[in-house]
């Protein structure tokens, strides 16, 4: 990823510990959700949820190095409840100490306040006659350590380069740990679901855990579905999900693939589109085209300044999200171009549950609030829209990539 940026960056580390990387969300009524302070639902918008019933229970989660995920699944187990009885506003990183807003169905706010589990914390919890929707937040205020920095003195100027905005490319867990969800993702839109599969199963590629080498190369030469149960590592949950469906039904590669969770497969899908949205920003950072310019899609600034694409004005240039219903430039023409596929591949036959029709998203977004502080480590702190990566705009700092 190229950066706006000319300044040398000041390198370092970050995430060493979760109390590196401090994660509060912002809600919808501005209201950051700051660590460790309770939260009643007046201060959060929450008074006008009508008369009862009230179904949900709306709640602040404090958590520490947990997956959003496995955290409400956690506390959903609790109750003896699934994990889709919980929702939540957007997830947060594993490796961090953060805070958002969730909800979870037909359980009461005594009974959620009362229980207790190691790294997780309820900061306050009411009823509510709807459940917490993916989006509904502003965005997220960051607080991060960075230690063995260099060069400290340069943060203010790549500050002054930037002149608030950043390239707002996906990051790199978009793409997976290996680095190969666009691969999975075309061969899914490609109707190749065996060649999804085993590109899931048996790609080494940046593998960095020498018992799951092992694995996949095995697996790669026996072709034994049920054995390599056996020896696959408990820790490749999702594999080993694959594995047992196949080791049933060989042959039956989209069925396998049905038994991951959507939003995973789902993933692979967005990954290509992810993919593509970075090539066009990589192109405008080139160029040096920050600035709107004729033919641009363009959108205003909502609330907090953040980027709004259903918001007329000129502050900021959109790209798409590649679906089938995108209406797509010549840049984004070209990209499908050199992938060899079309939008219409996004109607993915075979698996129309992971059909794509497309969004916007702004090429170069914002970040507010910023302030730094230099000691023995550097401390940054900035706020961030809903979907823009912190780890994408600290390397116009560090320059690591």
């Amino acid at each position: 990823m190229l950066t706006i940026s000319k300044c040398n960056g000041i390198g370092g580390t970050i995430k060493d510990t979760p109390g590196d990387f401090l994660v509060e969300e912002i809600s919808e009524n501005g209201t950051v959700l700051e660590l460790d302070r309770v939260y009643t639902k007046e201060e959060l918008g929450f008074d006008g949820d009508g008369e009862d019933p009230k179904k949900f229970t709306t709640f602040v989660l404090q958590k520490r190095d947990w997956n959003t995920i496995q955290a409400l699944k956690t506390i959903a187990r609790r109750f003896r409840r699934g994990v889709k009885s919980t929702s939540f506003a957007g997830t947060k990183d594993r490796a961090s100490v953060s805070t958002q807003l969730c909800s979870i169905f037909g359980i009461t706010p005594e009974a959620l306040l009362g229980i207790h589990i190691k790294d997780l914390k309820i900061n306050g919890a009411w009823q509510s006659n709807d459940k917490v929707k993916m989006g509904s937040l502003l965005g997220n205020r960051f607080t991060v350590t960075i230690k063995d920095a260099g060069e400290t003195e340069n943060i203010e100027n790549i500050n002054e380069e930037l002149k608030g905005l950043f390239p707002n490319y996906f990051g790199e867990q978009r793409f997976g740990v290996r680095s190969n969800n666009v691969q999975i993702g075309l061969d899914i839109i490609e109707g190749d679901f065996k060649g999804a599969v085993e590109k899931f199963l048996l790609d080494t590629t940046n593998e960095r855990n020498s018992d799951a080498v092992e694995a996949r190369k095995r697996l790669a030469e026996e072709q034994d579905y049920g054995k390599a149960l056996e020896y696959f590592p408990q820790y490749l949950k999702y594999e080993r999900t694959l594995l047992d469906s196949l080791a049933n039904d060989p042959a039956n590669h989209a069925k396998a693939l049905r038994k991951l969770p959507r939003n995973l497969t789902l993933m692979f899908v967005h990954s290509i589109d992810s993919y593509i949205f970075n090539e066009e920003v990589e192109k405008r950072v080139k160029e040096g085209s920050t600035a709107p310019k004729s033919g641009d899609r363009l959108c205003g600034a909502g609330y907090y300044g953040f980027p709004d694409e259903t918001r007329e004005g000129d502050d900021f240039i959109l790209g798409n999200i590649i679906g089938y219903e995108s209406a797509v430039n010549d840049d984004e023409k070209a990209i499908l171009d050199e992938l060899g596929i079309t939008q219409e591949q996004f109607k993915v036959k075979g698996m129309p549950e992971l059909n794509c029709r497309g969004g916007r998203r702004a090429l170069f977004s914002v970040y507010k609030d910023f302030s730094y502080s230099v000691e023995k480590d550097v401390k940054m702190r900035f706020a961030l829209p809903s979907g823009s990566y912190a780890t994408v705009f600290l390397n116009e700092f560090l320059k690591k990539d």
